[in-house]
């Protein structure tokens, strides 16, 4: 006997119970086998109604892992840092999203499908890089400011994110996909970023006062 979606069509929009039932469909299912009348059962709507809405499976997939991917966008009209201190709250404010949100059980689902459908369905990984290159990108683009704002030291915005994201995470989400330990909570994310965001800046601290390194002006010249 098919499993109902576990949400009720009440007021719930059916774009919305679609997801809910997609997402539940592929983490029991797999990708592949999840079928899309399975899918639009588990939802109470048509299979009409469910390809009018979204087209295919892969289109399901994408809307499931943007929604995710939404939560962890930093608002786009955050100024440029103008000191350390804005910059570590930026930092801190995007690395405690990134961590409460990538290790929810739903995100660590999909990690997990991308892996077992990788040869079958390449289309789960590809989804999910995309919505992992927003966070990448957002990093990117505090380093470059803070960078401009002469807050950091030099070096490629995009190997720099990299390490922050190294501190961050450490082993955490290894231990978690593989269901070692659970997501971790408010105390040990907070503990996280504090201590990822002192260490990333303690690599690249502020650049010195550029006249200590300025090379002293030949004068012999201007004798007269």
């Amino acid at each position: 006997m098919k499993k109902q979606a576990s949400v009720e069509s009440g007021p719930q929009p059916a774009r919305e119970r679609i997801l809910c039932a997609a997402m539940e469909a592929f983490m029991e299912l797999g990708y592949a086998e999840a079928s899309t009348l399975e899918i639009a059962t588990r939802a109470q709507v048509s299979k009409r109604e469910l390809y009018a809405l979204f087209g295919n499976k892969q289109a399901m997939l994408a809307a499931c892992i943007a929604d995710r991917a939404g939560r962890m966008r930093l608002p786009t009209e955050l100024p440029p840092p103008r000191n350390r201190e804005e910059l570590v709250a930026m930092l801190s404010k995007l690395g405690a999203t990134v961590l409460r949100e990538v290790s929810h059980p739903v995100v660590m689902a999909v990690f997990r499908l991308a892996i077992m459908e990788a040869q079958r369905a390449p289309e789960v990984a590809l989804t999910l890089e995309t919505a992992r290159q927003l966070t990448r990108t957002a990093v990117h683009n505090i380093l470059v400011q803070a960078q401009s704002a002469g807050l950091i030291g030099a070096g490629d915005p995009t190997e720099m994110g990299g390490r922050y994201f190294a501190l961050l995470w450490g082993d955490l989400m290894v231990s978690v996909l593989l269901r070692i330990r659970e997501a971790p909570g408010t105390t040990e994310i907070d503990h996280r970023v504090r201590k990822a965001t002192e260490d990333f800046l303690r690599l690249y601290s502020e650049p010195k006062n550029r006249a200590r390194h300025a090379v002293p002006r030949d004068r012999s010249n201007s004798r007269r």
